[in-house]
């Protein structure tokens, strides 16, 4: 019988794609949380030696690490739905602006962790790297309004990015702005309310209050130390 284990934490964006991936392809998984804020399983150490992170995803004994190498593995294993596009030339458009949307965790973390002019950095890299996606969406949509990142089916990227969107309520609160998604990046607004809409995302995605309480616990525990 098939096993399908991930080793992961509730409001890990990383860990949320490997559920959404699933989700999406039907793969039915046991989900083993991990407490970050304390001490990290024997397991988790032993399956992810290199970086001790989640998400491990565990397929019949076999661990593989690293959210997007675990996503395009999920996609090449089940064939239920293809979540790479087809076209090698879209494929390796869809591996790229996978890897951009990973730029943004080292401003989120930098809002939570940081105070003062490094903070404030911090929300200027933010929304610059908004503007930048806002844009790759815009040239993505030319000639017609796409619903998501891969064209008209939820995809890869789409399932790359997705999950900081339960993120930025964090970053408002803690960094004290506000960021305009309706008036500075419209495409980017729309498409994240269409998201929103899947059940594989409402199924996995964490509330942006789950979010933000742990954030806050992440921004105690830096500072004191």
């Amino acid at each position: 019988m098939e096993q399908v284990k991930v080793i992961t934490t509730l409001v890990s964006h990383f860990g949320v794609r490997v559920l959404i991936g699933l989700e999406e392809k039907g793969v039915k998984y046991e989900c083993q949380e991990e407490d970050l804020l304390t001490k990290k399983s024997d397991l988790l150490l032993e399956l992810n030696p290199v970086h001790k992170k989640v998400p491990v995803l565990i397929h019949n004994g076999k661990p593989i690490c690293e959210s997007l190498v675990i996503l395009q593995y999920i996609d090449e294993t089940w064939d239920s739905k293809k979540l790479l596009p087809s076209d090698p030339y879209d494929r390796a458009l869809a591996r790229f602006w996978a890897d951009f949307a990973d730029k943004f965790y080292d401003p989120g973390s930098r809002i939570v962790k940081s105070k003062g002019e490094a903070q404030e950095q911090a929300k200027r890299d933010m929304l610059e790297r908004l503007q930048l996606l806002e844009g790759a969406l815009r040239e993505m949509s030319a000639g017609g309004t796409l619903p998501f990142f891969s064209g008209k089916d939820f995809g890869f990227l789409d399932i790359a990015f997705i999950p900081y969107a339960s993120r930025f309520h964090s970053y408002e609160i803690i960094g004290n702005f506000k960021i305009p998604f309706e008036t500075e990046y419209p495409l980017l607004n729309a498409w994240i309310k269409r998201c929103m809409e899947r059940d594989s995302v409402k199924k996995v995605l964490p509330s942006p209050d789950q979010v933000l309480e742990f954030s806050l616990q992440v921004r105690r525990n830096f500072l004191v130390n």
